[in-house]
């Protein structure tokens, strides 16, 4: 394993500040790689996606609803590493900013044996909208509850 393959040190310097939200472990499917063998990119973004509904279904309180329902607004995922089968992930979420009506969450993918193992980080940008009309909405209070309250 070379320099290259750890998480760089601003970043965890960064990361460490955060409050973090969850780790939540993610397991490689076969289904998961491409035809070079490795995690295909897409199946980082169901990751992500995957450890966002644990950690969101785990907060005390409604986040989704019929006047409001969370939707991806941006993602930035840094590549860091190739990820193989058989394997295990943990997916590390934190607040990175809290919004009127959005919620910046930086995610860091590492391995579930060793956090210092970076496959992959970056943060995705979540608005809560009105289903009907579209338009943005205030961040539940349940979901600033969970970001603000201590660790």
């Amino acid at each position: 394993m070379t320099a290259s393959d750890r998480a760089p040190a601003a970043a965890d310097a960064s990361a460490a500040a955060l409050k973090q939200l969850a780790r939540v472990p993610i397991r490689v499917r076969w289904r998961d790689l491409d035809a070079f063998n490795h995690v295909n990119n897409a199946s980082f973004l169901t990751f992500l996606e995957e450890a966002r509904l644990v950690w969101l279904s785990g907060i005390d309180g409604e986040w989704t609803g019929e006047a409001f329902m969370p939707v991806l607004a941006a993602t930035q995922l840094n590549y860091r590493r190739q990820l193989g089968w058989p394997g295990e992930v943990m997916v590390e979420l934190s607040v990175q900013r809290i919004g009127n009506s959005s919620l910046t969450i930086a995610h860091r993918i590492v391995s579930a044996d060793d956090a210092d193992l970076l496959y992959g980080d970056g943060s995705v940008v979540v608005v809560w909208a009105d289903p009907a009309s579209g338009a943005s909405v205030a961040l539940p209070a349940a979901v600033r509850r969970a970001c603000e309250q201590p660790v």
